[in-house]
């Protein structure tokens, strides 16, 4: 029977606690280090084993980093505010901040259970009032400096849930949550204007440490074009409209145009025998989600019965709507050139719409390649560079369009019409709006009757009259902002609250934000990437720009963990019954045991599936090494005795080897290093302390509880978890022989095995020892000789 993990991790737990073992210093003069996790959405589901892969990487990091003389901040919080809290609230009646609190208090329990090093004494909750006092405070300073404001915008409003949805909250036309029909109507939001800040957003993303597909998938979606912004006449009346390209060249290739649905001219240019038509398509588009209509691979759509003049020919161009075109992208009109471009060729085709080739190149069409210019009147001939060049110049000087660079990022919707959440701290007077004096901060939520917006689309504020109504300090009366924010508002920042979390004069001092930030490592899943991630890097530049903070960048290292599959290799859900809980494997093989594994399993940022007979050995694993020091009946069998010359050779290469692996974090290979020390030291029979106490320590990131009841019973000094972490002797894990090739005239002829530091003279002896050089060099003594000790042996023969 091997040690009770049961007894052990509480055992220590309860150790780590009373000693604060892994409270960051206020203050010190140590190095500092800032391990930071995404923090969870507190559910009354409670952690799955999704939850302990993303926090096992940055927790052996983080007990790596303090026991080589950093100061750590290993923090732990949750992101409290959101739309499953409201709707357990609407069916049940019961506060969200009961159900959160008490999801909270499950979550806390787990985390610690695990053996998580966080520090627990900044732990935060973005629905507490001391928290968003400071989120309302950052609010202000967005809307000080022009960034939020109030605009009528198409929304995914879900009547059902009453409220409005953002993109990835909905699926194929239906809510995520309950899978109800959402349509798109247009409502007064709250905007943040992150579109001011996309050249740089997308420059400084050469500044950070993070996944290259990170990095392009948020370039993409920043989507930086140069081109032009053409003007397009309507025929028969007076009305005008602007279409953005990034290919200019191709103007005498346009034969229609395409409007999104909700673009303010369709109704107006639509011709009466295409009225009902137009009226059934813009209501049909109407519930679609904007990712829906993204994704969408069939292309429909209705002629509006309008006319374009070409700007330069003066030629009629066929006016259509479809729903591939959206009103926030560009201008909400494109030019479509069916001869070069798959998308408007495919639609050309559908609708028997003219398609002209304006490029050569490629015997069929859409040919979408660099041609020269032909059918072009005055580009023809060029090559496509100098061909936009002409062209813009040409619309520059006959006022027909402007250059102009664009982005695919939009401004951020930024409010919800929901209760959970936080209160705007905004006041509309009859004279116009203005932010609460900062005095007055927190603006608390406050109760209602229900949590149920209205059918109108009102959130639930809006019933508490007695709030709502505002007074100023100077006697002014107004109406409180009814609305809240979303959940990322909370998250755009939080990073930054731990570093002083119990500070009430401020979201944290300058001093503490000089010393933490940036963040050194965050891991969190790769489906933050265009979200939060994003946000977050804007919030973090507007603080820049207004002196609060000295770094304009949150996150210097990223790190994505992969997916914990099923065992049956899909992803865990309880529909397929293949959920793995992280309760029931801590029962039956431990806390440590389950941390080992996940670390086990493969690279970091891979997706693995779960494998029981894996887990089973990965115990037996830490078994082993259990019983190298002491027996299953308790007896202490390590030794003083001195290891040998082989084994301690070994200790230090895998002391290196796991050194090295932490630091890039490649934890799987760090653990087979572990595992062959633990066979060859049971083939050596040897229990000498001299090897043990450093695989103890070199294991206590991975398996913390059974690391300190070790050292303990070998006399560590004090926690194992906070001893210096053990240096490897370089002279000893230098090989003794390597294995080089030998090359004559550069080709390969053989290979000789010496030691790694041998001289040119021991290197050519035997080279010539080797049969298949020695008769290349037919008794010759080669012209020259190239040797790097350790790596090649080339012989040069004339």
């Amino acid at each position: 029977m091997s040690l009770n993990f049961t007894e052990i991790e509480a055992k220590w737990q309860k150790k780590w606690a009373e000693q604060k073992a892994f409270q960051a210093e206020t203050k010190s003069s140590k190095p500092k280090y800032y391990a930071l996790d995404m923090f969870p959405y507190p559910s009354g589901s409670g952690l799955h084993i999704g939850h302990m892969a993303s926090y096992t990487p940055g927790d052996i990091v983080s007990r790596y980093k303090r026991v080589n003389g950093f100061n750590v901040l290993h923090p732990m919080g949750y992101d409290a505010f959101g739309l499953p809290a409201e709707q357990f609230a609407i069916q049940t009646g019961i506060h969200p901040a009961i159900t959160t609190q008490k999801a909270i208090e499950s979550f806390r329990k787990t985390l610690q259970s695990f053996g998580f090093s966080f520090d627990w004494s900044r732990e935060i909750s973005t629905c507490e009032p001391n928290y968003y006092k400071w989120t309302q405070f950052i609010f202000l300073k967005l809307y000080e400096r022009g960034l939020a404001y109030q605009k009528e915008v198409p929304v995914n409003w879900c009547p059902a849930l009453k409220t409005v949805l953002a993109n990835d909250e909905v699926i194929d036309g239906k809510s995520e949550r309950g899978g109800h029909p959402v349509i798109r109507v247009p409502m007064k939001q709250w905007m943040l204007k992150i579109t001011d800040y996309a050249e740089r957003l997308l420059n400084d993303l050469d500044k950070v440490d993070w996944p290259e597909r990170t990095k392009e998938a948020q370039r993409n979606w920043i989507g930086k074009s140069e081109g032009a912004r053409v003007t397009f006449k309507v025929a028969g009346n007076s009305d005008s409209f602007e279409v953005f390209t990034t290919r200019p060249d191709t103007l005498f290739g346009v034969t229609f145009m395409v409007m999104a649905p909700e673009h303010p001219l369709v109704k107006k240019i639509t011709s009466q025998p295409q009225h009902s038509a137009v009226e059934e398509y813009i209501f049909e588009t109407s519930k679609k989600s904007e990712v829906d209509r993204k994704a969408t691979t069939e292309k429909t759509g209705v002629f509006t019965g309008a006319h374009a003049l070409h700007p330069i020919t003066g030629d009629k161009i066929e006016i259509w709507i479809a729903d591939y075109v959206l009103m926030d992208y560009g201008t909400g009109a494109i030019m479509a050139v069916p001869g070069h471009d798959s998308r408007d060729f495919e639609f050309a085709t559908k609708f028997n719409i003219p398609i002209k080739r304006v490029l050569e190149g490629g015997e069929a069409l859409p040919f979408e390649g660099d041609g020269t210019l032909i059918n072009s009147d005055f580009l023809n001939g060029l090559s496509k560079a100098d061909a936009i060049k002409k062209m813009l110049a040409h619309l520059e000087a006959q006022k027909l369009g402007v250059r102009e660079v664009q982005y695919k990022l939009r401004d951020w919707l930024f409010s919800r019409q929901r209760y959970w959440g936080e209160p705007f701290p905004i006041v509309h007077f009859a004279d116009g709006s203005r932010g609460v004096p900062v005095n007055e901060l927190p603006v608390v939520l406050p109760e209602v009757a229900d949590y149920e917006p209205a059918d109108t689309g009102e959130a639930p504020l809006a019933r508490n009259a007695e709030w709502v109504h505002y007074k100023s300090q100077e006697g002014k009366e107004g109406r409180r902002e009814t609305d809240t924010m979303p959940g990322a508002a909370g998250s755009s920042w939080y990073f930054l609250r731990y570093i002083d979390p119990h500070n009430d004069q401020a979201p944290f001092s300058p001093e503490a934000e000089k010393y933490w930030m940036p963040v050194d490592l965050y891991v969190g899943g790769p489906e933050h990437t265009v979200g939060h991630l994003l946000y977050s890097r804007f919030w973090m530049k507007v603080l820049f720009d207004c002196g609060l903070v000295t770094h304009d960048e949150p996150f210097k290292k990223l790190a994505h963990q992969g997916m914990i599959l099923g065992p049956d290799g899909e992803k865990m859900s309880k529909s397929r019954g293949n959920v793995i809980s992280p309760e029931d494997i801590a029962k039956s093989h431990g806390a440590d045991a389950l941390r080992t594994f996940i670390s086990f399993m493969g690279p970091v940022d891979k997706d693995k599936p779960w494998a029981p007979t894996g887990i089973d050995g990965v115990k037996r694993f830490l078994d082993r090494i259990s019983r190298l020091i002491v027996t299953d009946e308790g007896q202490y069998v390590a030794t003083q005795a001195a290891a040998p010359e082989d084994i301690k050779k070994l200790v230090h290469k895998t002391i290196k080897k796991v050194t090295e692996d932490i630091e890039s974090m490649s934890f799987n290979t760090a653990i087979s290093a572990m595992m062959i020390l633990v066979n060859e030291l049971y083939r050596a029979e040897c229990r000498s302390e001299e090897a043990l106490k450093p695989l103890v320590q070199i294991l206590a990131p991975f398996a913390p509880h059974l690391a300190e009841e070790l050292w303990e019973k070998m006399g560590g000094e004090g926690l194992c978890s906070l001893a210096p972490w053990p240096k490897y002797d370089s002279t000893l894990v230098a090989d003794d022989t390597v294995t080089i090739g030998v090359q004559v005239n550069g080709k390969m002829r053989g290979t000789i095995e010496i030691g790694a530091n041998a001289s040119e003279e021991e290197a050519l002896a035997a080279a010539k020892a080797v049969s298949t050089v020695s008769s290349v060099l037919d008794g010759k003594n080669p012209d020259k000789v190239i040797y790097k000790a350790g790596r090649i042996l080339n012989l040069i023969v004339k």
